[in-house]
């Protein structure tokens, strides 16, 4: 069975998770810098990590294995868990994959780069992110769900 790590600071989706773990008898892990209420589910464990910048992207990084799935907007988090042969997807359905993954690290680092040289950047381009939906939502569960089982016929024939 694939671990499920959350970055569950901001996640909307951790009810949801948690309920396709459950479905699947997968285990959870919602790893926070603190604020989160256990869950009650024995498959859910809630790891709190020091207070501090990328804390809980860290110790999910140094936990995941092969075939295990990571839930995070964190693109450099999606890229290490990449990089174990592990499976990442953001909060609304989106997988992160080898080939995009590239693409969006560079994106991020010129957003970055934009930003500290205009201090009005972000009020120039306020407006760029979109509520989360009940699309988003209703995607997350389909693709999750898809990914739990591509991980568990990846464990049971010795693939990727």
């Amino acid at each position: 069975m694939p671990i499920i790590y959350i970055d569950a600071d901001a996640c909307p989706v951790k009810a949801e998770a948690e309920q396709v773990a459950s479905r699947h008898q997968c285990p959870l892990v919602l790893v926070s810098n603190g604020g989160i209420r256990p869950s009650q589910n024995p498959l859910v464990r809630l790891v709190v990590v020091a207070k501090g910048p990328d804390e809980a992207d860290k110790y999910i990084a140094d936990q995941v294995e092969k075939n295990d799935i990571v839930v995070t907007n964190d693109i450099p988090l999606a890229a290490k868990v990449l990089d174990k042969d592990a499976s990442a997807l953001r909060h609304n359905g989106d997988i992160f994959t080898r080939q995009n993954i590239g693409l969006q690290l560079a994106k991020r680092d010129l957003m970055a780069d934009r930003r500290a040289a205009d201090p009005f950047f972000i009020e120039k381009n306020r407006g760029g992110n979109k509520s989360f939906s009940k699309r988003d939502r209703s995607e997350f569960l389909n693709k999750l769900e898809l990914l739990i089982r591509k991980s568990q016929h990846e464990k049971e024939n010795g693939e990727r």
